[in-house]
């Protein structure tokens, strides 16, 4: 059970790591709240719909597949390029200027339905889940699968507790932003290991 574990949760860190909306907003949360506790509103809705988004891609997919093989070709190729163009645009993407957005601090409501927002409207999420999770989740049958999902879903826990940490932190000992940039890095080098593994995995099953 530990390959699938294992998989799961190298696949959901490769997908999650760069910081695009949703990442970026809970990481200035968690450099704008006086307390941690106050982006917890946050961070709870962003990790309830990817573990939403997860259920229904793990599920959704694996019912629509219903094990066509070219169906799973498209969407693992669909998931390959797509983790290919995303590991470029990280690598080359620089912080923006978010002054004003720093600036402004979301109350409990405008928390909730933001993040909600930039978790379930996103289409970068969308296809991260459907075409790459989903997809990778018709490897494994029974409880295999179940413990391929359970580490995709623990992932998205994680990362937004650690990320809101993270900004917290960073956000009194660092301001120049170039850890950012090293993350990017990372990320994107994270991206692209993710979809040479995809592949591998259409010729191996």
């Amino acid at each position: 059970m530990f390959e699938p574990f294992i998989h799961g949760f190298i696949l959901a860190i490769g997908l999650i790591l760069p910081l695009g909306v949703q990442n970026v907003f809970i990481f200035n949360q968690g450099v704008l709240q006086p307390r941690f506790v106050k982006v917890l509103p946050a961070v709870i809705t962003a990790s309830l719909c990817d573990t939403f988004l997860i259920l229904v891609a793990v599920l959704g997919v694996s019912l629509l597949i219903l094990g066509s093989v070219w169906m799973k070709t498209i969407l693992i190729g669909g998931g390959f390029v797509f983790l290919v163009y995303m590991g470029w645009t990280t690598w080359t993407s620089k912080p923006g200027n978010r002054k004003e957005e720093i600036e402004k601090k979301f109350s409990l409501k405008k928390q909730i339905l933001f993040a909600a927002s930039v978790s379930l409207l996103n289409p970068h999420a969308i296809m991260d889940t459907m075409g790459v999770i989903g997809t990778s989740s018709l490897s494994y049958h029974g409880e295999e699968k179940v413990f391929f999902t359970f580490a995709c879903i623990l992932v998205s826990w994680i990362w937004f507790f650690g990320l809101s940490l993270f900004g917290r932190i960073s956000g009194k000992l660092d301001k120049s932003g170039n850890f950012i940039l090293v993350l990017n890095k990372i990320s994107a080098l994270v991206m692209w290991g993710a979809a040479i593994y995809l592949v591998l995995t259409l010729f191996i099953n």
